[in-house]
């Protein structure tokens, strides 16, 4: 399974520094961002399309830098693998978008 692309959501957040925490969450999509890997933010996190590995490898990396000087963190994750399918990040909306017959709000369009 490590070699087949994996749809990856997940959302960290430390609990020990308040209600504003996105000073912390930036440093871990700097991270995401830097990773090479193909993703999507949202309010409530973010989605990695990529290898297993490599998408196990941004969270640890995240969760390292996080660590540094975050004495309390949450983490939630979850996987959706399709065996010999990619480019699931947006052909999974533009499905939906082609039922409904019109496009849906993307994250950070205007509201």
């Amino acid at each position: 399974m490590a070699d087949k692309p994996v749809l990856l959501q997940f959302s960290m957040t430390p609990l020990d520094k308040g209600e504003s925490v996105s000073r912390y969450v930036a440093r871990s999509l700097d991270i995401i961002d830097r990773s090479g890997l193909d993703y999507r933010t949202h309010a409530m996190g973010t989605i990695l399309e990529g290898d297993l590995d490599a998408c196990l490898a941004v969270v640890r990396a995240c969760h390292a830098r996080m660590a540094e000087d975050c004495n309390r963190i949450s983490t939630t994750i979850k996987i959706d693998y399709r065996k010999g399918r990619s480019g699931r990040l947006t052909s999974k909306t533009a499905s939906l978008e082609r039922h409904l017959g019109r496009p849906l709000k993307k994250a950070g369009d205007p509201a």
